[in-house]
């Protein structure tokens, strides 16, 4: 599940800001600053944090699960020209 830190890292890869975040999803600005104060994964509506996910995942973010080192983010590779 996506946590509180990986949309703050997402967000901050992408240079985005929370507006930016909140257009792109479709969540208001409010709700998308209480996800991210949160700590861990966030409270709210499923389709909430899931909106915030895909609008990240579009913009190039991939999340990275936890695997002994903690739950990620990094940006997408994109192929070489």
């Amino acid at each position: 599940m996506l946590t509180a830190e990986q949309i703050r890292a997402g967000r901050a890869i992408l240079k985005w800001t929370l507006n930016d975040l909140a257009m792109r999803s479709g969540v208001s600005l409010p709700t998308v600053q209480r996800m991210e104060s949160a700590t861990g994964v966030p409270n709210g509506r499923i389709g909430n944090l899931q909106k915030i996910e895909n609008a990240l995942v579009d913009g190039g973010v991939v999340f990275i699960d936890e695997n002994g080192g903690g739950p990620g983010v990094r940006l997408k590779s994109t192929p070489s020209d």
